[in-house]
């Protein structure tokens, strides 16, 4: 049983607990009816008084445990839902021997109470006792857990906790999650055994880890990890360095200044490939966020843009060479007749200063992160032209990225890194959640952007500069699979673009050893996620459709249809 603890529902969880007024030990489906009755708690005997053999061998024909079916509804009942009820109904029925309770006097109370509960959820697997162990030290204690979930003053307990700074409203939440799955691992109607063991990412080889992030919303699951504590959930202390540009955060990954970076799709496979520099092996470990940029135009083109024909002439920003919002605006251009590498001028002007170059003159037009395209309205400097979910949706944008040496000297601290990214992008997804996140962002130190600009992105209802108002709710989204057809097409409009020799445009090795699929799917499993099994999809695009098995085809589809 694995938790999502910021995307629940109350119905997925059991509310029911251990029985107490007919309360037996259940041995295993093997062994059941072998020999006389009997529980553990740690090394300590707990048996079943001889005159109730009777009601012992009685199973349910509802729920299967020990007691008369008739009496079911009863049962049900009268169960206590908090560990300290259970001990004491336990001790009013005589079920402890007096060597029991002598032991029990020599051990805490808290030790004792989760000694039992653990023997109740496990009922001698130990599989699900090593996951209630795992519940239980996540939320800090049994006792946290359950007061946080059941206990009649859980309210009181929120606010004690908030006011003593013991606890965030996400940590409350989570408590409330686990309690709730605690009691559903004991409860009567839980009997389905766990068959897979659940995977704990290991020591981390260090916990105080250097991220990279550049001040655009496609950072939003690196940087809002920080501030809403997705990264202290998984035990890191990170520290988000600013970036101005990404071939800093190249040369800064490359020189071992950092563990971890936030980098455009295409980064890794060109830093791989050693297209830009040095080859310098690095994995893509989830994608950041898909769609989340848009071609935004100065004021001064206002009424002559209709279509990718109309930017003939124009010096265009892009971010970075290796950056699908070049090679997304190279395809766009190319499909309204012009060749991207003589009809404009692609220029490079990193996000932060895009907005003043276009200001200045210095550009006609930008394709870039939509924090920025929006930003050109609200300082009515520009329009927005068209958002790139319209020419590609889902498409990649940003990912989180280490270096294949560093993943290797630290793989549990990587993958709690990116476990804890792959959390929040599934909390940054769900739509009721997103102002919550706009404004985890905002901050000097992370964007340092107005939160109408943020909302409007993150909500999709937007001004476009030309008097409407848009609604798109998927204008962005955070959707970390790293599908391996991502990489395909960027391999394709890499080649396309003279990036990369066509020789070395290995299209199924590129996707397999770069993009970490495998990894990702198997983290977001763990996190109560239902990730796709495939590694491949077919990429639908405004002009073209890519099958990533025939790659070379659909390039030549692309040269042949558009002449470049």
């Amino acid at each position: 049983m694995l938790l999502n603890t910021h995307n629940f529902t109350e119905t997925q969880w059991g509310h029911s607990s251990p029985n107490h007024g007919a309360y037996k030990h259940r041995p295993s489906r093997s062994s059941r009816h072998l020999g006389s009755p009997q529980m553990l708690v740690s090394d300590v005997a707990v048996s079943a008084p001889h005159e109730d053999v009777k009601n012992f061998v009685l199973e349910c024909s509802v729920c299967g445990q020990f007691h008369p079916t008739n009496e079911h509804s009863k049962v049900m009942a009268d169960m206590p839902s908090q560990p300290d009820a259970l001990i004491d109904d336990l001790v009013k029925m005589g079920f402890y021997s007096s060597q029991a309770l002598d032991v029990a006097n020599s051990i805490s109370r808290v030790e004792l109470q989760k000694a039992l509960f653990l023997k109740v959820a496990g009922r001698g697997n130990p599989k699900r006792e090593r996951l209630v162990n795992e519940l239980i030290k996540q939320a800090g204690g049994l006792d946290e857990a359950f007061a946080a979930a059941f206990g009649h003053k859980s309210e009181q307990f929120f606010n004690d906790t908030l006011s003593n700074s013991r606890f965030t409203r996400r940590r409350f939440l989570r408590n409330v999650a686990i309690g709730a799955a605690l009691v559903g691992l004991a409860s009567c109607n839980n009997q389905q055994a766990i068959e897979e063991e659940p995977t704990v990412t290991g020591e981390l080889e260090k916990k105080d880890v250097k991220i990279s992030f550049l001040p655009i919303t496609c950072a939003t699951p690196i940087i809002m990890s920080e501030p809403l504590g997705f990264y202290k959930d998984h035990g890191l202390n990170v520290e988000l360095k600013k970036y101005p540009s990404w071939s800093k955060v190249r040369d800064s990954a490359i020189a071992g200044e950092l563990d971890a970076c936030h980098m455009l799709a295409p980064m890794p496979i060109a830093m791989t490939l050693g297209l830009d520099a040095t080859a310098f092996s690095t994995h893509l470990a989830s994608i950041e966020n898909n769609n989340g940029q848009g071609i935004a135009v100065a004021n001064k083109h206002k009424g002559k843009i209709k279509s990718a024909a109309d930017f003939k002439g124009f010096t265009i920003g892009v971010p970075y060479d290796y950056s699908n919002h070049n090679l997304i605006l190279r395809y766009y251009l190319a499909s309204g007749g012009l060749n991207p590498d003589t009809d404009v001028k692609i220029f490079i002007s990193p996000p932060p200063i895009a907005i003043a170059d276009m200001k200045a003159g210095k550009i006609d037009a930008f394709l870039m992160p939509d924090n920025f395209t929006q930003r050109v309205v609200y300082d009515d400097i520009g329009f927005i032209h068209i958002l790139t979910r319209d020419i590609w949706t889902g498409h990649p944008c940003c990912a989180f990225a280490a270096g294949e040496s560093w993943i290797k000297q630290h793989p549990n601290t990587f993958r709690a890194l990116n476990k804890a990214i792959i959390q929040a992008a599934g909390y940054a997804r769900n739509p009721t959640n997103r102002i919550e996140v706009a404004r985890a962002i905002a901050e000097e130190k992370y964007l340092n952007q107005p939160i109408d600009v943020l909302e409007a992105v993150m909500t999709g209802t937007f001004q476009d500069g030309l008097g409407n108002t848009k609604t798109v709710p998927d204008r962005i989204d955070f959707d970390p699979y790293p599908w391996q057809s991502f990489a395909t097409w960027i391999t394709t409009q890499l080649v396309r673009w003279d990036y990369l020799p066509e020789e070395k445009a290995d299209y199924k090795t590129i996707g397999e050893q770069i993009f970490l699929t495998d990894l990702a799917r198997e983290l977001a499993k763990e996190l109560g996620a239902n990730p796709p099994e495939e590694l491949l999809k077919v990429e639908k695009l405004q002009f073209d459709t890519l099958d990533p098995q025939k790659p070379q085809a659909y390039l030549k589809e692309q040269i042949d249809k558009f002449g470049v």
